[in-house]
């Protein structure tokens, strides 16, 4: 009997009320192969919600990025094809994705103009306000991608079009390798 092979992710980034889920939902039946949908927001909603002071929030969200991290990785390494819609505000988060992933990665950058973040944020209800406007800076920051789509300019469907012809080409490169090799090189001492 043969090993399981190893899932791809595809790793939907951008700020709070880009689109990521619904590109998400819209890739799902374009997909060749069962994928699952694990939405960091998932996660998120299950845990308490009583009120928490910013230091214990950030502490708790840097656990829930960890082992969200490492269920990712779990599930690829279990032969399963997972899409991912994150939001990676800090470098270290990154970093641990790339550490921790699989080599089939299609990373995806989910971009939207400020103003329209916060038209959507506000028409939403359900985030606190200014809370796409304090990602914007943050998410896309020392990231490299294999895919960009801006969902200001195009459809949830149009992106996860534009996505599954990606996942349908052949890469000799991606991201992900591109974001090692550089932080291999930044890190490596320098010759004498």
């Amino acid at each position: 009997m043969e090993p399981p092979r190893t899932g791809q992710i595809i790793l939907l980034n951008g700020t709070s009320s880009a689109g990521k889920t619904s590109i998400a939902r819209e890739l799902l039946p374009l997909l060749d192969r069962p994928y699952y949908f694990m939405p960091v927001d998932a996660l998120n909603s299950m845990r308490h919600q009583r009120p928490m002071s910013p230091d214990e929030l950030e502490a708790t969200l840097q656990r829930l990025a960890a082992g969200y991290h490492r269920a990712a990785a779990g599930m690829a390494e279990g032969g399963n094809d997972v899409v991912l819609d994150h939001v990676l505000r800090k470098p270290s988060w990154l970093r641990e994705c790339v550490e921790l992933f699989p080599a089939d990665v299609v990373f995806v950058k989910v971009h939207c103009p400020l103003p329209e973040l916060q038209r959507r944020e506000a028409a939403r209800g359900d985030r606190p306000i200014g809370k796409a406007e304090s990602h914007y800076p943050l998410v896309h920051r020392d990231a490299v991608y294999d895919v960009e789509v801006d969902t200001s300019e195009l459809s949830p469907r149009d992106c996860a079009e534009r996505i599954k012809s990606f996942v349908d080409a052949p890469s000799d490169e991606r991201a992900f390798a591109r974001l090692a090799a550089r932080w291999a090189a930044a890190s490596s001492p320098a010759l004498a």
